[in-house]
């Protein structure tokens, strides 16, 4: 048997705004947008991506699923994206290497340190 990881959901408001801004954070191609769902890759031929999917209700606590990035510069990545309209949050993380960041909808993320040698 086999499986191949396909795509992370994200139930959005707004599925082509969320999943463009998501596009331009990650520097990702749009592969499918309808009303209803924005489809994204790393390329048109690349999985997994993420399908940004329309819920109409909205988000009502802390997300039990996040994505988490590993950029080479922690501080100029947290920089651009909270310039490109991401937002510091506080999840309970107490003092931690990471930085927790949010979407425009509130979806929470994490921009991590440098990778231990």
């Amino acid at each position: 048997m086999t499986l191949e990881w396909e795509q992370v959901i994200v139930h959005s408001a707004d599925p082509t705004a969320l999943g463009q801004w998501w596009a331009t954070a990650l520097g990702w191609v749009v592969v499918h947008s309808s009303d209803d769902e924005f489809e994204i890759r790393p390329a048109p031929d690349r999985l997994p991506g993420i399908d940004f999917v329309r819920l109409a209700e909205s988000k009502k606590s802390k997300s039990r699923l996040h994505l988490d990035f590993r950029p080479d510069d922690q501080a100029a990545e947290v920089a651009r994206l909270v310039a490109h309209g991401a937002r510091r949050v506080d999840i309970g993380q107490g003092d931690q290497s990471w930085v927790v960041l949010a979407d425009p909808e509130g979806n929470e993320f994490c921009v991590l340190g440098q990778r231990s040698q």
